[in-house]
């Protein structure tokens, strides 16, 4: 089994160990450079910056994306390892060059981790010989003798030992098998902040309904909302304009099992105007290109027959 040790801002790790959420952003200060460490599922833990050379935790990797800093901290909130965003984008700065210059907003590398977890200081497994000249992270494997030997320290200190992830390829997606259950491949299951952001991705940031691509009004809808038994599963999102998102979830516009909107009489009814919103009608959405991404049948039935006005 490969895992990743990177490098880890403590109090980033500070401020989420008190925290202790299901989920974090563990953001790069830039989003020039990908992620390709990891496959989905794949632990990556946490090590302080030297002196302070101790392991500190860890999580398990769902993906990667890169984001404006304002959507990554509205995804994401205090889950970025920060108590405002004024305080995120100061951490952003401190650790980007200072000869780096950015046109409009500063975009960051979102390293999305679920079921994160984190030792108490007793329990901090000191790594003496790591290099001096990496200051980013390194990748270990299971099968050698020092990724073996790391790993068992981390299993050690946990009440319930981790299953070593069966890795998957970057163009697959989880189907869970049930609302808090396992996956049918292990991996935690999305927070909240990870489906919006791969829902976001899968529609290639753009409306499924209106192609709408000016990202900051763009977002991610549960089909099925959590509160009534839906998943963060990205096969229960669409991406939406913020209008279209409100009128779908308040069941003034629905997508149909053939996958073609279909626009509630109600509104030219209730409101006597929508003529935006007829030009819409039947007409097919914007899918992701996977199919694996695209969203269940099941859950558009669902909204069809429970939510939409007819």
């Amino acid at each position: 089994m490969r895992f990743f040790v990177a490098i880890t801002d403590y109090d980033w790790f500070q401020c989420l160990s008190a925290l202790q959420p299901d989920e974090v952003n563990f953001w790069q200060p830039s989003g020039s450079n990908s992620f390709k460490a990891l496959q989905p599922g794949e632990p990556l833990l946490f090590k302080l910056h030297s002196p302070r050379n101790f392991i500190v935790g860890g999580g398990f990797f769902s993906s990667f994306s890169a984001l404006p800093i304002s959507l990554a901290w509205n995804a994401f909130e205090t889950k970025n390892g920060a108590q405002s965003f004024e305080e995120m984008r100061q951490r952003v700065w401190k650790y980007r060059d200072t000869d780096e210059q950015m046109g409009g907003e500063e975009v960051v590398g979102c390293i999305m981790l679920q079921q994160p977890f984190f030792l108490k200081e007793p329990d901090w497994i000191p790594v003496s010989d790591w290099p001096r000249q990496i200051v980013r992270g390194k990748g270990y494997d299971t099968d050698e003798a020092r990724g073996a030997e790391i790993w068992q320290e981390v299993q050690h200190r946990l009440a319930n030992p981790i299953p070593i992830p069966i890795p998957i390829p970057d163009e697959s997606v989880l189907v869970e098998t049930q609302r808090y259950g396992q996956p049918q491949i292990f991996l935690p299951r999305l927070g909240q902040g990870a489906f919006r952001v791969l829902v976001t991705d899968s529609y290639l940031r753009k409306c499924a309904l209106s192609s709408s691509h000016i990202l900051h009004i763009l977002e991610a809808a549960h089909i099925k909302p959590f509160s009534q038994g839906g998943t963060h599963s990205p096969t229960n999102g669409l991406l939406l304009r913020q209008d279209i998102h409100t009128l779908f979830d308040r069941g003034y516009i629905t997508v149909t099992p053939e996958l073609r909107v279909e626009v509630s009489r109600r509104i030219r009814e209730e409101f006597n105007n929508g003529e935006d919103y007829y030009k819409m009608q039947g007409r097919p959405i914007n899918l992701p290109e996977l199919r694996q991404l695209q969203p269940s049948l099941e859950a558009l039935t669902w909204h069809n027959e429970r939510v939409f006005r007819t």
